[in-house]
């Protein structure tokens, strides 16, 4: 055997992929990562500044600072103030002199109205993660397998035809039966195919996915509705008029009908209800985004693996809605490009191809390693 068959064989057993880690199932991402930045900031901000506001709280003490008249003891002091901050009711007049009543109680659940928000904020992540990411994983560890495994093949059937074309008599013949070959389609590879066709009919991820995006939408849609209807109606009054002439002591003479009392942490939640809803604006158009990206398909990736012999899924079937399960598995894929040993080969093996000015000259072993490229083996020079 010459020197260049042996160098030849060396080369094409250097590009077969090593076998898989079984680190690999552990390693898989399971959300892209703008919704991971999503889930980190609608549920750890309010999170972040509630537990700002209860720190600021147990620190200061009392909530409300009330005008008690200066005839009150320390007792009765405090009592006023504890009094007005359990009733947190404004007392006033209209235009026409009527007394009206404006209930405060808004300000004492803000915090946990915050809390609330966000466990409504990690729903869409908790319906993701039982409801889709099992049968997402299983799906992309099957992929990422069969996609790493086409590969091998393609390199062992280069390894196969190198032999046969150097043991073959007639060179014509050789060609010829691997024209013939290409033209019947042997070098399919039916199973992550038809697997991938089979997802191209499927629509539960992608209908999980886009319930995710609406419920994450409705979510922050109504949190910013809240803080401002907080605004309009209770963040503008920071002071108010308390009656604590009720129970026992409403037959008392010498208590005044209202008393005016100061809101002391009222800067501290406007703060925080601005922040929180100045956010939560700013991310609306990320989740919108994250849901459109499916109305396209990501060609990137599946595009460098049609450079194996055979492997058109992309071509021949990709012209229908992208609105399915393989239109997100595609995104789940390029978020664990990763894990895709083969990738990286093959994408420097299209760059290669890309750059040869001249690819009809190429006689060398690279004749078999373009199978990989998906072009045409050049014939020996000599015929």
């Amino acid at each position: 055997m010459s020197l260049s068959h042996t160098a030849a064989e060396y080369m094409l057993s250097d590009a077969l992929l090593p076998d898989p880690s079984s680190s690999r199932a552990k390693g898989l991402r399971l959300e892209l990562p703008s919704d991971r930045l999503l889930k980190f900031v609608t549920v750890g901000l309010p999170l972040f500044l509630v537990s700002l506001a209860f720190a600021r709280e147990f620190s200061a003490g009392s909530q409300i600072s009330c005008f008690s008249p200066t005839n009150f003891t320390g007792k009765q002091s405090a009592y006023t103030d504890t009094a007005c901050w359990d009733s947190l009711i404004h007392h006033g007049f209209d235009a026409e002199g009527r007394a009206v009543t404006k209930s405060l109680w808004a300000l004492k659940v803000f915090p946990y109205s915050l809390l609330v928000v966000a466990v409504l904020m990690y729903l869409p992540y908790l319906l993701w993660r039982y409801a889709a990411a099992p049968a997402l994983h299983c799906d992309l560890l099957f992929i990422i397998d069969e996609l790493d495994k086409s590969y091998n093949r393609s390199v062992r059937l280069v390894q196969h035809m190198k032999k046969v074309q150097q043991a073959s008599a007639e060179p014509e013949q050789f060609w010829e039966e691997y024209e013939r070959a290409r033209r019947e389609r042997y070098f399919e590879f039916p199973l992550l195919e038809r697997y991938l066709t089979c997802k191209q009919h499927a629509h539960a991820l992608v209908f999980i996915y886009i319930l995710r995006n609406l419920l994450l939408l409705l979510f922050l849609a109504a949190t910013c509705l809240y803080l401002v209807f907080l605004h309009l109606n209770i963040f503008f009054q920071d002071e108010f008029s308390c009656s604590i002439k009720t129970g026992l002591l409403q037959a008392e003479p010498h208590i005044p009908p209202l008393i005016p009392c100061k809101l002391v942490f009222f800067s501290v939640f406007q703060l925080i209800s601005l922040s929180v809803g100045s956010v939560y604006v700013l991310l609306i158009p990320v989740v919108i985004y994250n849901a459109l990206q499916l109305c396209q398909w990501d060609k990137g990736l599946l595009s460098v693996y049609e450079m194996l012999p055979a492997f058109d899924l992309l071509s021949r079937r990709m012209l229908t809605c992208p609105l399915n399960d393989l239109n997100v598995i595609l995104l789940f894929l390029r978020a664990n490009i990763s894990e895709l040993t083969s990738f990286s080969r093959l994408n420097a093996v299209s760059a290669l191809r890309e750059a040869t000015a001249n690819k009809e000259d190429i006689d060398t072993v690279i004749d078999f390693m373009t199978l990989l490229a998906g072009l045409e083996p050049a014939k020996p020079k000599h015929q």
